[in-house]
């Protein structure tokens, strides 16, 4: 399997080339030649566990991992969840509730995150050399980042967050980490001008290539193929609890990583009948799917940190998609972008962008009824971004096809807004045990040749 740019300027890679690039040499994203068919596997599929099922989807693109080493990079990566399905799915009301907060910091991005950490690893073992990761987070990514590479030899990880943007708690999972490969930055903007400066600095080719850079954002292709499995393993125990022959996903959505896994899947060949696309009030993707038109707008604060963005980095590779996988027109869109803030794509003779996505907005208070009307009708008790998710889904039940939401997100992690919504706070003992611990963390300047500066003066 080999990769290739979605702007079609650089010539294709392996699998474990395509990891360590991280954004491509061009300013595109990665992605597989051709994607995968396995119609014909799901029926065999469905009766695997979460480990058995990811050695099937990630080896069908990992080809140049030898099957013994990536099955034992598989098994090693989910020993740190503490739920032995992984990715387990809760019934609670209409909704099939699929939770991705097992892993060791609690959010989805885990599932992901502890892969990549020990495929660096092992990449770096087989080559030798060093690679240190510059990242930014709007709140999940960071933390899970840091925990899934923090002590490993060889790789040094720069983390940035918008200082004062993120959970307390969210921002305490990472500053608390004081492992000397560990530094975290608390750049003065929000988190697009983060990514901003992350992708700027992968854009200077000559400093990318001296310093080592690599990526654990989700443009990085290995983060989005590892998301895929949870699509699968999700409609398969769905199917069988309901007896239905297709389900639809809802996805709180921000950077537009988790939601392409779901597109993904379902082009392979996952029978998902609709993607329910959920944002907060930063609606960028939203409008996009109800209107054609990608337009900036400027970044709201929320009660859901991890949605607060507005341009989303992995939108790139649905819309190579969406114009037939002609990297020539998908740059001219992207340098269009770039210079005026906006695209637009027709609709078809439906008048939707895409037949297979819907989307819906959930704002402040929405979001604190959702949380609400869950706890106290259920029990149940969901953090913000994912009442968002369910919030929009109820706008789109069906009777053919069970709707999963993704629950990205232990609620634990905010406790003003799940407070707010049901007047006492969730506890979980691993954000407990924060209390109290000493942090680490430098602020700097919303400028990237600060960044490069001190990446420059602390790279070991």
């Amino acid at each position: 399997m080999k990769y290739i740019s979605t702007r079609g300027r650089m010539e294709p890679v392996g699998f474990q080339d395509a990891v360590m690039t991280g954004l491509a040499p061009d300013g595109g994203l990665l992605l597989p030649e051709k994607l995968p068919q396995v119609g014909d596997r799901l029926e065999e599929w469905a009766q695997l566990s979460y480990q058995e099922l990811a050695f099937e989807i990630i080896s069908l693109f990992a080809t140049d991992i030898p099957p013994a080493d990536l099955a034992e990079l598989i098994t090693d990566s989910y020993a740190t969840f503490d739920h032995a399905e992984v990715a387990p799915s809760v019934e609670v009301g209409d909704f099939q509730i699929l939770e991705l907060f097992h892993g060791p910091t609690l959010a989805f991005k885990d599932v992901a995150l502890q892969f990549l950490g020990n495929l660096f690893e092992y990449i770096l073992e087989q080559r030798g050399g060093k690679l240190n990761i510059l990242g930014a987070t709007s709140g999940d990514t960071g933390s899970a980042a840091i925990h899934g590479v923090r002590g490993k030899p060889n790789i040094n990880i720069f983390i940035m967050h918008p200082a004062g943007r993120t959970s307390p708690l969210q921002e305490k999972q990472m500053t608390s980490v004081l492992d000397d490969n560990v530094f975290n930055l608390a750049v003065d903007g929000t988190f697009d001008d983060c990514q901003n400066i992350m992708k700027t600095t992968f854009g200077d080719v000559g400093f990318k290539t001296e310093h080592s850079l690599g990526s654990v954002n989700s443009v990085n292709w290995a983060r989005v193929l590892a998301q895929t499995v949870y699509y699968f393993y999700a409609a398969f125990r769905t199917m069988e609890k309901t007896g239905t022959k297709s389900v639809q996903f809802s996805v709180p959505t921000g950077n537009f990583g988790d939601i392409l896994a779901g597109y993904l899947a379902q082009r392979m060949g996952l029978p998902i009948s609709k993607l329910i696309l959920a944002t907060n009030e930063n609606d960028i993707l939203s409008r996009f799917f109800n209107s054609g038109t990608y337009g900036m707008a400027d970044v709201v604060p929320t009660l859901s940190p991890s949605m607060d963005i507005q341009v989303a980095s992995n939108f790139e590779r649905y819309l190579y998609y969406k114009v037939g996988e002609d990297a020539e027109k998908l740059a001219a869109m992207m340098d269009n972008f770039n210079e005026n803030g906006s695209l637009s794509v027709p609709l078809n003779e439906n008048g939707a962008v895409d037949d297979l996505f819907v989307a819906g907005r959930g704002d402040t208070a929405a979001t604190l009824a959702t949380i609400k009307k869950y706890h106290d009708q259920y029990g149940y008790v969901l953090d913000p971004h994912t009442a968002v998710g369910v919030y929009v889904a109820e706008q789109f039940k069906s009777e053919e096809a069970p709707t999963i939401c993704l629950a990205t997100a232990h609620p634990a992690k905010f406790t003003q807004a799940i407070i707010d919504a049901i007047g006492e706070a969730v506890h979980h003992p691993t954000l407990d045990a924060l209390a109290n611990a000493e942090t680490r963390c430098d602020s700097i300047a919303n400028d990237v040749d600060a960044v490069k500066e001190y990446l420059v003066g602390h790279i070991m």
